[in-house]
C-alpha cells in the first residue's frame, strides 16, 4: 500500500486528470485512492481460493515484474508503451480477470464517492490496473514470495488497514466486494464512504 501510495505523487495525478479529459485534480486524487482500495481489495478476495492465487501469481511471474513504476508518467502520456509487454499495459483485461461483473458496480461507487464522472472514472481505473499490479510484481520480486507469500500479503495489508481504521477506502471496498453484486447496495456503500473520506480528504 505504502508503494502504491507513492506513486501518486502529484505528479502523476496531474498527469491521470489531464488523461482522463482534464479532470478537477481532488476528484481524480480521491477516485484514485478509492480505484487502488477497490481493486487491493478485489485481488485479496480473489487470492482466497488456490486456483485465483495461482493465476495472480502466474500473471505477475509473466507480466507484471514492476518497471512499469520506474516510469509511471511516461506510461501513462504513452511515451513508454512501445518499450512494454503488452499484457502488462492492458487494464481493462487486467479488471476483467480482477473484478469481473463488479466492474460496473465499482465505478459507480467511485465515482459518487469522488464526484468525478463515471466515464472519466472508468478511464482511471482502467490506467490505474498495471501500475496496481506492477506494485504487487515488484513487491513479489524484491521479496522473493510464491503464490501462497502474494495471498497472505495482500490479505494480511488489507486486513491491517481495516483493523486499524487508518483508511476508509479500504473499508468500503471491501464492503462493496462482499455484497452480491446487483448494484443495489453502490448507493448506500458510497454514501458511508463520502462520510468517511470527507475527513481524510477535506471534502464536505
Amino acid at each position: 500500500m505504502n508503494l502504491l501510495q507513492g506513486s501518486l505523487s502529484d505528479d502523476m495525478i496531474d498527469q491521470l486528470s489531464q488523461q482522463v479529459g482534464g479532470a478537477d485534480k481532488e476528484q481524480t486524487a480521491v477516485a484514485a485512492s478509492g480505484i487502488v482500495n477497490t481493486l487491493m481489495g478485489a485481488l485479496a478476495k480473489n487470492t482466497e481460493s488456490t486456483e485465483g492465487a495461482k493465476a495472480l501469481d502466474n500473471a505477475l511471474e509473466q507480466d507484471h515484474d514492476g518497471s512499469i513504476l520506474n516510469d509511471v508518467v511516461g506510461m501513462l502520456s504513452g511515451q513508454k508503451a512501445e518499450a512494454q509487454n503488452e499484457r502488462m499495459l492492458n487494464g481493462s483485461g487486467i479488471l476483467n480477470h480482477v473484478l469481473g461483473n463488479k466492474q460496473g458496480g465499482a465505478i459507480q461507487m467511485i465515482s459518487k464517492v469522488s464526484g468525478l464522472d463515471s466515464s472519466k472514472t472508468g478511464s482511471l481505473m482502467t490506467m490505474l490496473a498495471p501500475v496496481v499490479m506492477g506494485a504487487l510484481g515488484k513487491t513479489k520480486r524484491e521479496q522473493g514470495l510464491d503464490m501462497t507469500g502474494i495471498a497472505s500479503l495482500l490479505s494480511g495489508t488489507v486486513a491491517q488497514e481495516r483493523a486499524n481504521s487508518s483508511n476508509p477506502a479500504i473499508d468500503m471496498a471491501m464492503q462493496f466486494l462482499d455484497s452480491d453484486g446487483d448494484g443495489s447496495a453502490v448507493d448506500d456503500i458510497a454514501n458511508m464512504g463520502m462520510k468517511m473520506l470527507g475527513g481524510l480528504f477535506g471534502r464536505k
